[in-house]
Formats: C-alpha cells, structure tokens, sequence
C-alpha cells in the first residue's frame, strides 16, 4: 500500500467533543478525565508520555519525549538533567517554565529504580561522548562506588513546573472535521463575546477551533 492510502478511523458524529458536555469548564478537570481514559487503555504504553518542544534564543526549535511525573492546578512536573538542551533552553520562557525545589527532585529521584539513578549519574545530558563504552565503564564505576539506596542525586539533575497559558484538546473525527477546544489565559483587556469565546471557570476561557 502507498504511503499517501494509510488512514484509520476516529470517531464518528455519534461521539462528539461539544462544549456543553464539558461538566467543568477549565482544562485540568478535562484533562485528568482523559488522562484516566488513556491510563485504563491496555494498548496505550506509556500514558504519561509527552513530547516537549523548546527553541533557542535564534528561532531553532526542538522536540523531544518526556514523561509527565505529576500535574495539578498549577501546572505540568518532569525531571530532567539542567543542563540538557531541553535543560538549558526552556529557562529561557520567561513565565512559562520554572524549576521545582530540590526537595521535590530528591524525592522523586531516589523514588526511581536503582538502575535509573545510576542512569542519571552516567550521563552528561545531551554532551557528545567517545562512544557507547564510556556509559558502560562509568556504570561499572559508579555501582561500585553507589550501593543501592545511596545514590546521591546528580546536582545538575532537577523537575521543572510547566504553567500553561493555553492547553487545547483534539478529538479526530473519520470524515476529518476534527473537534478543537482551546482553554486559554485571557489577554488583558480582552472582552469575551460569548459567541466565538466563553468564559470558564478559575480565570479560564475557552473556544471552539475550526479543524
């Protein structure tokens, strides 16, 4: 088959993303709901999974996966190395991104598995390395040096708290007019028309997007 004839069906008119069956009209609520959807989902691997874009001060972007490691009101937690190119570029969205306390990655960290935080020491995120071996010699030296439950976490390993300004759900539709929600922060000054833009709930509008 070509390419260009690879299609699979999404929902039909029957199973609709409409506004008035949003029960709660701000985006955490919502999105806890289908992220509970995609957990119970036995063909979903990794539910958590999120892709993470970033550009430099230049304009050059970057995505790459992560893993959600918790959300509530205030917003979106991973884990990373600071001083990863994921690391080091998002500090630089002024209002967007902001570091968690140490403690929090303390406690995270040593929740992962032995290998994992070994995993974490190994590595100098997103640096060049000679090859593979330099991993594998490093592993060896640092389970000699690190038995399990005291492996300190590296300094420059930490969590970051994503505040959205905007988050919008995307349900696909087989004859392709896709369902869109957008629930954003309002602009100041920004007057809500209750036409193309309604007013949610905890300082949260939202609206409708053509596909």
């Amino acid at each position: 088959m070509s390419i260009l004839g690879i299609r699979i069906s999404y929902n039909d008119r029957s199973n609709l993303l409409l506004e008035e069956n949003i029960t709660v009209k701000e985006p955490f609520n919502l999105f806890s709901k289908w992220y509970q959807d995609a957990v119970n989902n036995p063909s979903i691997i990794e539910p958590n999974a999120a892709c993470l874009a970033t550009a430099t001060k230049e304009g050059i972007p970057s995505a790459r996966f992560v893993l959600c490691k918790g959300y509530d009101s205030n917003g979106f937690k991973f884990f990373t190395h600071y001083t990863s190119r994921k690391g080091q570029e998002i500090v630089r969205i002024e209002g967007v991104a902001s570091k968690l306390p140490f403690s929090d990655a303390d406690e995270y960290f040593h929740s992962r598995p032995y290998q994992s935080q070994i995993g974490a020491l190994c590595s100098d995120q997103s640096k060049p390395i000679e090859g593979r071996h330099i991993l594998w010699q490093r592993e060896v030296e640092l389970k000699q040096q690190y038995s399990e439950g005291n492996v300190p976490r590296p300094e420059q390993w930490g969590g970051y708290n994503i505040t959205p300004k905007s988050i919008e759900f995307w349900q696909g539709q087989t004859d392709r007019i896709h369902d869109r929600i957008k629930f954003r922060r309002p602009k100041e000054g920004e007057i809500v028309d209750n036409k193309y833009c309604f007013v949610g709930e905890n300082n949260w509008i939202y609206e409708r997007l053509c596909p």
